[in-house]
């Protein structure tokens, strides 16, 4: 894999996994993916602490000098954090932008919307996960049903009337009692009626564009694909 070339010609420090076409798994250290991309991508509240003890990119240090990037690379950047931080693969990450920019409205934010209406997303939001990852294991295993059918597709989008809810032999896991507890003070977002009780889930609205992560710069991302 080799380092991403700037429309100038010019390298940058950044990899570029963007013509990479096959589905891919990371599996290398979480803490030196989040710290490289300056951001908790994952939510557990651990890489939080990580991110507050070492506020740098790995192999650097508190006293590296800093260098300054050029607009292309801090575009890649914000798509790869954005990418990672809802766990897709750079082509089903495409597919969904090329899905936004054919509806109507502004790209970017209904871009957004489509990342925010995936199943896991919602049962992350929801507070029924304590990271998207572990909501799309969740997920894959036929946890939950939505309107009484069992969805195991993580990528399935809800839709406003949409009720999700916990299969009842799942509602037996000790897991999800210490997910509950872990989220005892979290509020889920309007768009979102959670019953931590039965644990169900009620589409209300469709997401707003302030629903959304708030650590993403999605403009990045729209101008980053509007070069390629």
């Amino acid at each position: 894999m080799a380092a991403c070339a700037r429309p100038d010609g010019d390298a940058c420090n950044t990899i570029d996994f963007s013509s990479l076409t096959f589905l891919m798994k990371y599996t290398g250290p979480k803490a030196k993916r989040c710290r490289r991309q300056g951001a908790n991508i994952y939510g557990a509240d651990k890489y939080d602490k990580i991110l507050q003890r070492k506020p740098y990119g790995p192999g650097k240090g508190p006293k590296t000098r800093p260098t300054r990037p050029s607009e292309y690379c801090k575009q890649l950047k914000e798509k790869q954090k954005a990418r990672d931080m809802y766990g897709l693969s750079e082509r089903q990450f495409r597919i969904l932008y090329a899905e936004a920019t054919k509806k109507e409205g502004q790209t970017g934010e209904t871009f957004k919307q489509l990342l925010e209406r995936r199943l896991d997303n919602v049962v992350y939001r929801a507070g029924l996960a304590l990271t998207r990852m572990q909501a799309r294991q969740f997920v894959s295993h036929g946890h939950f049903q939505v309107n009484g059918v069992r969805v195991s597709v993580p990528s399935y989008r809800v839709r406003p009337g949409e009720v999700i809810v916990l299969r009842e032999r799942n509602k037996r896991s000790p897991i999800y009692g210490t997910i509950i507890d872990a989220h005892e003070k979290y509020m889920p977002p309007k768009w979102l009626k959670v019953d931590n009780g039965a644990m169900k889930v009620e589409i209300v609205s469709l997401p707003l564009p302030e629903d959304a992560e708030q650590a993403i710069d999605v403009r990045q991302v729209v101008e980053f694909y509007s070069r390629t």
